[in-house]
């Protein structure tokens, strides 16, 4: 649509704004005493026949946006919708006051009206209102886009959402989807015994996660706080303190990069059971995922871009360092041996050789978790837990008996995304301790995510910690899965976005530093 061509379409807008208002009609109206929906009448009467109709004249007060108008000179059609479903709305002249007709004739595409009439089927067989009375209930002052397709109009549509889920009925399945994965969530979880809960979203102390926390300030108390990184240290201080079952479902913040896979703030479910170990959780995984793909989508198989992906348990189990091994070798073309993994020295030249760069603040155990991250995590389609993670990895999880190297902890994958992780949770005051210092050593050489002291939570695990498991399930993951959406800004209704500007700056910038790129290189032929 040419730019003039807008301009005349706002110009015309507003001028049926002011006929509106000549005319005596109220431009903004209070309210719309309605005795049905769109949604409602179509249900109900859908499949009623045309005869049907004709006798028993089912009266209606329904309102909507306008989605089509055809106008016929005395007589016309508008569509309206409630965002579900479309109804079609005759209108004419002889059927309507001097007045109503008129205001029939100032109506725009996106306007919203009431209408008073009652049911019948065109010619046609189209399910209608034959309106006799009609009420103005608010303009839309800009032309509604006509398609949605290429890259910019998908930035709008995560810009201006609300126009999106004007024009496009997938998204809005997207976000029904979305609300039917969370409310059967809660429904299994309080089926067996779990107490919801709500727990701070500022923090002293950024703790709960190995990520880099956003970090704000509170001016009376003139303290420093961070947006909380994981709710994962309050829900065990709960437990400590008797309550064996309890989770929560809120956001996360997270100062880090934005991708088809994440996004600053995210919906994390996280639940925690007494006297259980990660092991236990498998099981219980299995069957939370498979409940709610079957309530959220009719099925426990779902399709995902291309591929057919199943939530039937039992899932695929594998150990981490042995998935590193069976990848390495089948690159490399020679046997990888776990022992190998476990040596810092070794385990730096294979990453080197499948073109890893290690930095000299990674263990052994760091540096194999990103050959697997590299080699592995994009094979694993269906559902797949991982399991027996370094201990360098993962301060707050119990070793394995025997194996200090190794944390009872397990993350699940899913069409190559890590959709859950869990922990045997480490209970040892004293250990818990050893871990968060040796965090804080990661953090004087660099690692700007390693995780802080937390006094409180040591003093907390000082009361006693039962043996519990712990897990955390990716919400907005788990609806790209069962909605088939390829980025997490397609289920996160208002995504963070780079402001306009910026956003044309840095296309700017990269469009000068590729063009520089090119000259240099064209140039590099000696």
């Amino acid at each position: 649509m040419s730019e003039p061509r807008t301009n005349d379409q706002l110009a015309q807008r507003r001028a049926n704004l002011a006929a509106l208002v000549d005319l005596g009609v109220q431009p903004y109206p209070h309210t719309f005493r309605s005795t049905d929906t769109v949604s409602s009448v179509v249900k109900t009467h859908g499949e009623t026949a045309g005869e049907h109709l004709e006798s028993e004249r089912p009266e209606t007060r329904v309102a909507g946006r306008i989605l089509v108008i055809r106008n016929f000179g005395k007589a016309g059609f508008l569509v309206i919708s409630d965002g579900v479903f479309r109804l079609q709305v005759y209108v004419r002249k002889d059927a309507l006051s001097e007045r109503d007709f008129a205001v029939a004739g100032l109506l725009d595409i996106g306007d919203h009206v009431g209408v008073e009439g009652y049911l019948f089927r065109t010619r046609t067989g189209e399910l209608s209102v034959w309106a006799g009375c009609l009420e103005f209930l608010a303009k839309c002052l800009v032309p509604l886009p006509e398609k949605w397709h290429g890259l910019t109009d998908i930035e709008t549509r995560y810009r201006q959402r609300y126009v999106d889920l004007i024009v496009n009925p997938e998204s809005r399945r997207v976000f029904e989807v979305r609300a039917s994965v969370l409310s059967s969530v809660r429904a299994f979880l309080v089926d067996r015994g779990f107490l919801e809960v709500e727990t701070p979203m500022m923090h002293a102390v950024a703790g709960g996660a190995l990520a880099r926390p956003f970090i704000t300030h509170h001016n009376a108390q003139d303290m420093r706080l961070f947006l909380r990184v994981a709710p994962e240290l309050y829900l065990k201080r709960l437990v400590v303190g008797g309550v064996e079952r309890v989770f929560e479902i809120n956001r996360n913040f997270r100062n880090e990069g934005i991708s088809t896979q994440h996004n600053p703030e995210f919906t994390m479910l996280e639940f925690y059971q007494a006297y259980s170990r990660c092991q236990d959780l498998m099981t219980v995984t299995e069957e939370l995922l498979a409940f709610v793909a079957r309530t959220a989508t009719g099925s426990e198989k779902v399709s995902f871009k291309d591929e057919t992906v199943s939530f039937s348990p039992p899932f695929r189990r594998v150990r981490l360092r042995q998935a590193v091994c069976d990848s390495l070798s089948e690159k490399l073309g020679v046997t990888v041996s776990e022992a190998e993994l476990r040596d810092r020295r070794s385990v730096a030249a294979l990453a080197v050789r499948i073109g890893l760069e290690p930095r000299d603040d990674q263990g052994a155990g760091k540096i194999t978790v990103a050959i697997f991250e590299a080699l592995c995590e994009r094979g694993l389609v269906q559902p797949t837990f991982v399991y027996d993670f370094p201990t360098e990895v993962s301060p707050l999880s119990k070793q394995c008996d025997g194996d200090l190297e190794t944390v009872e902890r397990f993350e699940l994958f899913v069409v190559g995304m890590e959709l859950a992780n869990a922990f045997s949770e480490l209970n040892d005051p004293l250990e818990q301790r050893n871990r968060f210092e040796a965090q804080l050593r990661d953090r004087a050489a660099g690692d700007l995510e390693a995780h802080e002291m937390d006094e409180d939570y040591i003093r907390a695990l000082e009361y006693g910690l039962p043996p519990t498991a712990g897990e955390g399930v990716g919400i907005d993951r788990l609806v790209m899965v069962l909605t088939d959406s390829p980025s997490i800004r397609d289920v996160i209704l208002f995504p963070l976005m780079r402001s306009r500007a910026s956003t044309e700056q840095h296309m700017l910038d990269e469009s000068t530093d590729n063009t520089a790129d090119g000259e240099r290189l064209a140039g590099s032929t000696d």
